[in-house]
């Protein structure tokens, strides 16, 4: 696999933004939608225990319920999809359970080989209060949304990640309530407006000697 450049790394970042205005007409192609989609399956988490589910949002009459437990924010509406990341409520032996059975197949190894893994990972959740795991789990899901955003904009398409919403009203209207999985945030995938502002604004960011440090 060749690397791309580091040019094209920058420039891509620098090209994305949080797109506010949608172009309404336009529509990621399937192939595009599968490789952004995958690049969720893909994404890291501590352990690899992927405690989240990505609900790709695509009904009118469900994104019009969701703009309006959103702040009206039209990105919802005119997004070619919308993206609903969810975290998993808690984590008990079972999902840890069920995580290593599915290594041990994928791997093709002995499941008791994978006892001490099993052990630290029991360690680090047993006794913790659920709402200290639902935000760990939490923390995952920013990852899996950083590497969507990094995708889409080596792909040219555009994205904005959404926080201002109702989670409790996305877990009604999407019936996440009592699955075990919470809304955590949301984020539009799509194409610019030619008239949205935002996309010429300079981006403002403060130079690499104030955030970054070297020891």
């Amino acid at each position: 696999m060749n690397a791309i450049s580091a040019t094209t790394l920058i420039d891509a970042l620098n090209w994305r933004y949080a797109t506010k205005s949608f172009d309404a007409t336009r529509k990621l192609p399937a192939g595009t939608l599968d490789a952004l989609l995958d690049s969720l399956v893909l994404a890291p988490s501590s352990f690899g225990l992927q405690p989240w589910r990505f609900i790709v949002v695509e009904n009118p009459e469900l994104r019009s319920r969701l703009r309006a437990e959103s702040w009206n924010q039209t990105q919802l509406t005119d997004a070619s999809q919308v993206i609903v990341f969810a975290a998993r409520e808690t984590l008990d032996a079972g999902d840890i359970d069920g995580h290593l059975s599915h290594t041990a197949a994928v791997r093709g190894i002995d499941p008791a080989s994978l006892e001490p893994l099993r052990q630290m990972m029991t360690g680090f959740t047993a006794g913790r209060p659920d709402e200290d795991l639902f935000g760990w789990n939490s923390r995952q899901v920013y990852i899996a949304l950083g590497q969507l955003m990094t995708s889409a904009a080596l792909l040219r398409v555009d994205s904005c990640p959404l926080e201002g919403l109702s989670a409790a009203a996305y877990d009604e209207i999407l019936g996440l309530t009592g699955t075990g999985y919470r809304t955590v945030c949301a984020c539009a995938i799509g194409y610019r407006a030619e008239d949205d502002k935002y996309a010429v604004t300079p981006k403002v960011r403060y130079p690499r000697e104030r955030v970054v440090e070297f020891r």
